[in-house]
């Protein structure tokens, strides 16, 4: 993270100074709290893992890198585990100062007081809002000549995003680990399923193996969707049974130190695709293929969100669940009725991961794919159940393959090949 602060410290300039909050806990329920899980943007600059810390970065300072943090609590660490405190925020986080965070309201004003910029993000964090609202406003109504608030207010995340965006070699490395834990996990889903399992035993054998193998857990909730489950796109219910001549889609991925994977493959519960089966998911796998080797400099996002759009309609048409020109089916947006979500998105720290998909706000001038950049690539197609519009043999088919593709100088690379898409060789691997 030494670098990615360092970048940051350079962008900002010696004018301004950052304040930038780590997350809070949040309740689940009651007196009981979700698992922790810090805000991305603080992690990426600081590393720092625990919550209600505040990260103050002055590049006109001789030491510009601070951090407020809980302080050591003997009795509030037997109850709820270690802390770093002070020392460690120095020793082990890199931070040029480190402080109680019970110090930080008293100092705020002689930190921000002399800079021409402020960078922060208002909204995130409602009770640091106040406090630097409440100094912002006693400064204006005071109007003290000793006084020397920032004029600017700007939000540090349009250049931390830019910085997300563009993966470093060592956040690549993290992300290829996060997808070759993904992967074996969905093999050895493939390799497990039977019917008259139930989704939910698919979904802890995912995710007990990517914990096993050195995860944190998942980058989002699993997707385990059974026969017509499987056309609902974000189905996380995960509990109905494995009917013998269904489709399972698997859309699960592990997180590794922070970082995302995000994998989805549709496979047949008895080891076989029908022959209905096959026609739909090929149609899907040469969309894939076809987009994944768009997924390269020289072209854009809108682009290749654009050659999905044109290549699926057309297999719509060869299945007969569409009929009329191209053109007109897709002007009309025809589509959207099986194919209504994306071809891809960024990922990194997040499953949908930052970054702007435009250079301008008119959402007219697609950005351009650059190395560095980490892209989904997911084309499906979802046939409801009760489609009478449909051929019957199609209906409640639904499938999705999704694979983790890095842009390079020279093309791509998929992250996450080592799971099979080719039908012949998942109905070979299910076999064994």
């Amino acid at each position: 993270m030494k670098d990615q602060l360092q970048k940051f410290i350079e962008s900002i300039g010696p004018d301004s100074i950052a304040i930038i909050p780590a997350a809070h806990e949040a309740r689940r329920s009651y007196d009981t709290e979700y698992k922790f899980r810090q805000d991305s943007d603080f992690a990426y600059l600081t590393g720092f893992p625990e919550p209600d810390a505040i990260a103050v970065i002055d590049p006109a300072s001789k030491k510009p890198y601070t951090l407020y943090v809980r302080p050591r609590d003997p009795e509030m660490e037997t109850w709820y585990g270690r802390r770093h405190g002070v020392e460690g925020a120095e020793k082990n986080y890199n931070a040029d100062k480190a402080f109680s965070i019970d110090k930080f309201q008293g100092e705020l004003a002689k930190l921000i007081d002399g800079h021409e910029k402020l960078y922060y993000r208002f909204g995130v964090d409602e009770k640091l809002d106040l406090q630097i609202l409440a100094y912002l406003s006693g400064q204006r109504q005071r109007r003290l000549k000793t006084a020397y608030p920032p004029h600017t207010i700007m939000d540090p995340t349009i250049l931390i995003h830019e910085m997300r965006l563009h993966k470093t070699p060592d956040e690549v490395e993290l992300m290829q680990k996060a997808a070759t834990i993904s992967a074996e996990a969905h093999v050895l889903a493939m390799k497990a399923t039977r019917p008259g399992m139930n989704e939910f035993q698919i979904e802890s054998l995912i995710e007990a193996y990517m914990r096993e193998n050195g995860a944190s857990g998942v980058a989002y909730n699993s997707i385990i969707g059974g026969g017509d489950n499987a056309t609902i796109l974000h189905y996380v219910e995960n509990n109905r049974p494995l009917n013998d001549g269904d489709l399972l889609l698997v859309d699960a991925g592990a997180e590794y130190e922070g970082y995302a994977a995000d994998i989805t493959r549709t496979f047949p519960v008895n080891g076989r695709y029908s022959k209905a089966q096959r026609e739909v998911y090929d149609v899907v796998l040469d969309v894939q293929l076809q987009c994944i080797e768009a997924t390269k400099t020289g072209n854009t996002v809108k682009g290749r969100q654009e050659f999905s759009i044109e290549l699926l309609t057309e297999g719509m048409k060869k299945l007969g669940l569409l009929k009329g020109k191209t053109k007109d089916l897709i002007r009309k947006k025809e589509y959207m009725k099986y194919y209504m979500h994306g071809v891809g998105h960024y990922l990194g720290m997040d499953v949908h991961d930052a970054g702007r998909y435009f250079t301008d706000q008119t959402a007219k001038n697609s950005r351009p794919f650059a190395p560095g950049m980490v892209l989904t690539v997911e084309p499906g197609l979802y046939i409801p159940p009760n489609d009478k519009s449909a051929p019957s043999k199609y209906r409640g088919i639904g499938i999705r393959i999704e694979d983790d593709v890095l842009v390079t100088e020279d093309g791509n690379r998929n992250l996450t090949a080592a799971v099979p898409k080719d039908p012949g060789e998942i109905e070979a691997l299910m076999a064994r």
